[in-house]
């Protein structure tokens, strides 16, 4: 089952930011998708077994793998899920199907919220990938990574900006 967060409105600062830089200071998840250099969505079927999925995250050097049957999201399997569901539980990785130990409530967000509603969901529920769907359909998946990325690079580009202001330098 997947879960959606609602979008929110901008605040005061960010329209004051909006004014002052001509951005608009907060990025979509949309435009953090865009902005990945691979949005390759990789995943595994429920019926494969756990080794299988933590060799396909070793091989791509990924934390998350999403479930799918056929186009549909049934679930989520990270490396999380492998250390307390598996090891753990002294699961043998190659007999243990993906099903068992996947996380089945996929929390999921569209392509118009915001990085800061996406960040804050992620922070809220311990998560750190999120699926991006849009009307049924999956466009992509970004992690926490891929957000604070964003956030860094939004920052130093406002710095930027304010430093340029104060000297009063035009361009």
């Amino acid at each position: 089952m997947m879960q959606r967060v609602p979008a929110q409105t901008i605040g005061k600062w960010d329209l004051r930011i909006l004014t002052l830089t001509g951005r608009q200071p907060v990025k979509t998840a949309a435009d953090i998708l865009k902005s990945k250099p691979d949005q390759i969505v990789h995943s595994i079927a429920p019926t494969a077994s756990v080794f299988d999925a933590v060799k396909s995250m070793a091989d791509k050097s990924i934390g998350a793998l999403l479930v799918m049957e056929g186009k549909r999201i049934v679930g989520i399997i990270t490396e999380r899920d492998y250390a307390r569901k598996t090891i753990l539980m002294g699961r043998a990785s190659k007999e243990t199907p993906v099903s068992e130990i996947m996380t089945s409530e996929v929390m999921y967000v569209r392509p118009n919220q915001t990085s800061e509603e996406c960040m804050a969901l992620m922070t809220q529920n311990r998560t750190r990938h999120l699926p991006i769907v849009d009307n049924g359909t999956l466009l992509g998946l970004i992690s926490i990574g891929d957000l604070v990325k964003d956030i860094i690079s939004e920052q130093r580009f406002i710095i930027d900006q304010l430093e340029h202001y104060i000297r009063g330098e035009r361009y």
